[in-house]
């Protein structure tokens, strides 16, 4: 029994020799069985490869917020400087003299001429020193004029050059060429003030320049 075992062993092992001696087709499979059978197969390990990826890491720098304080300006006060003022003394005004009687021009007048009544006056601090005293003034064509005035000179002898060196004693002049001086008291003049020669004086003496002439109608 033994040796047919080994026999028919024998024959399975040359015709399985055979076949793939020749490349039979029939005999392929039954040699990868065999080889299959007989081959021990060895896996080769599996190799794991692990990448680390490193984390990405963002850094944010965030500037600090910077604060700048209010600039406060403080303002020096300013000294108050009280001023005194010095009391003014006082200054009593004189009152305005009070209207003379009989006389058309203001108190505070030196001379008042009315040419109507043909009278003047000679006054001082608003009292009557002369007047009324008789005059003759400006004919037609040479009227006296009416206003205020005020004497711009004196001329004791003067003579007109206007009409033939006419003699003009203690002329005072109150109003450009006209004046108060000694001349007739019946013939009209040429717009001065004829007084006679008492008053002429009296008016030289009493008036200086500056002083103030009111004539009126």
């Amino acid at each position: 029994m033994k040796v047919n075992r080994l026999i028919a062993g024998a024959a399975v092992a040359a015709g399985a020799l055979l076949a793939t001696a020749c490349g039979t087709g029939d005999a392929a499979p039954a040699a990868q069985q065999v080889q299959a059978a007989t081959t021990t197969s060895t896996t080769s390990p599996t190799t794991t490869t692990t990448t680390t990826v490193a984390p990405t890491t963002t850094t944010t720098t965030v500037a600090p917020t910077t604060t700048v304080a209010p600039t406060t300006t403080t303002k020096k006060p300013v000294p108050t400087t009280t001023t005194t003022k010095k009391p003014k003394p006082s200054t009593t005004a004189k009152p305005a003299p009070a209207p003379v009687e009989g006389v058309p021009c203001a108190a505070t007048v030196s001379a008042c001429i009315d040419l109507s009544a043909n009278k003047s006056w000679l006054l001082k601090d608003g009292k009557v020193v002369l007047g009324p005293v008789p005059i003759t003034h400006g004919r037609p064509g040479f009227r006296t004029p009416v206003g205020t005035f005020k004497v711009g000179w004196k001329d004791i002898d003067h003579k007109s050059s206007e009409f033939n060196n006419a003699p003009m004693p203690y002329s005072v002049f109150f109003n450009g060429g006209i004046a108060f001086h000694q001349g007739s008291l019946k013939v009209q003049s040429h717009g001065c003030i004829h007084l006679s020669a008492s008053a002429a004086k009296a008016f030289f003496n009493g008036l200086a320049v500056g002083n103030t002439v009111q004539v009126v109608a």
